[in-house]
This record gives C-alpha cells, sequence and structure tokens, in this order.
C-alpha cells in the first residue's frame, strides 16, 4: 500500500468517526442535540409571544376603561 493510499484510508477513518459523533452510533448525535435544542427555542419564542399579547390585550383595556372614566365620569 503506497502513502498516499495510507493517508486515504486514515482520513476515511478519521471522516467516519466524525460522521458517528455528528449523526450518532446508537445514541443521538449532535444533530439530534442540536434539533431539540432548536424545538425547545421555538416553543419558547411560541410561549413569550403568547404571553405578550395577552398582556398587551390587557393593558390596552385597561387603557380603554381609564379614558372611558375620565370621559364618562364626570
Amino acid at each position: 500500500m503506497t502513502d498516499f493510499e495510507q493517508r486515504v484510508l486514515e482520513d476515511l477513518s478519521q471522516l467516519k468517526a466524525q460522521m458517528r459523533w455528528l449523526v450518532g452510533n446508537g445514541h443521538p448525535g449532535k444533530l439530534k442535540e442540536l434539533e431539540e435544542r432548536v424545538e425547545r427555542h421555538e416553543q419558547f419564542v411560541n410561549r413569550v409571544g403568547g404571553i405578550s399579547a395577552f398582556l398587551a390585550t390587557v393593558i390596552t383595556l385597561l387603557h380603554v376603561g381609564m379614558d372611558y372614566l375620565k370621559v364618562h365620569g364626570r
């Protein structure tokens, strides 16, 4: 086997090891971990958006109520 062939086989071996780490070898790999982190982040962003919309609605209703009392409370 030539030096070139030996180097190619070593490189392929390293690539295979890195792919196992990335994709997983019987256990979830780094890609699966990243997918789960992104999914959790999306859920968090959606919750915060919903809570923000609810609070904005409540504040708006309070302001409308205060304006109504200013106009009709006299």
